[in-house]
């Protein structure tokens, strides 16, 4: 019996997951789903599979530009792909709930059991209001959330209704992350409409979420940036 435990743990840990498998899992993809639209009874912005399938892509971008080896960076791509699955369940404390979720889909999966605990790590602190970088993966999964600001999230249709969240969103023409690894900088580049939306908006609901993506930064040991229409503000 000993034997058999040894041999199938030894199996578990040559198995190799990556984020494509784990966005075409049937629960996944129905969690994502059933969340994204418990949100939008709420009035939050999009959260869905645009939404997780962009910061994934982001995520493992960040982790390839500052060297990481493919493995690592799909552990980071994996936990941009379910880090919002706690939605289903309830807004607050939906990084964690996500983490827990994730761990269960993932033994399912195979996953080696430290590739899984690094990931469920990763998502339960990606929230800026209790979390905090404890990873490469995890610094990388927030950067990449907190940058998705753009216009197509907005749900609303009627603009006289939109709240100050609706605004910055909507005014949010283009956004971009970019990492330096010579000059050691990620950079977020904003591309806002003053017409619908200023500046100094976009700080006083993002300012929690700027000061979070610092501490990612600076755990990768990079200094970061914010430009709005192309002028520098951090």
């Amino acid at each position: 019996m000993e034997e058999v435990k040894i041999r199938n743990l030894e199996q578990r840990e040559e198995i190799i997951i990556t984020s494509e498998d784990v966005k075409k899992h049937p629960l996944v993809i129905a969690t994502i789903e059933k969340s994204d639209k418990i949100l939008g009874i709420l009035g939050y912005t999009e959260h869905g599979l645009r939404h997780t399938s962009l910061v994934s892509n982001i995520a493992y971008n960040i982790m390839r530009r500052l060297g990481r080896d493919e493995k690592r960076s799909q552990l980071a791509a994996i936990a941009g792909v379910m880090h919002d699955m706690g939605n289903v369940v309830n807004r607050y404390y939906h990084a964690q709930t996500a983490a827990l979720m994730a761990q269960n889909i993932l033994m399912d999966l195979g996953m080696p059991y430290d590739d899984i605990l690094d990931i469920i790590g990763a998502i339960g602190n990606h929230d800026e209001k209790d979390g905090f970088p404890i990873s490469d993966i995890c610094a990388a999964l927030i950067l990449a959330d907190k940058s998705d600001v753009h216009s197509s999230r907005v749900r609303n249709p009627d603009s006289v209704k939109f709240d100050i969240h609706d605004r910055v969103n909507y005014a949010a023409k283009s956004s971009f992350l970019r990492v330096d690894d010579e000059k050691k900088t990620i950079s977020l580049e904003i591309k806002i409409d003053t017409k619908i939306s200023s500046p100094m908006e976009y700080f006083e609901i993002f300012l929690s979420r700027m000061v979070v993506c610092r501490r990612a930064a600076e755990f990768l040991g990079m200094r970061f940036e914010l430009s709005i229409n192309g002028h520098r503000l951090l």
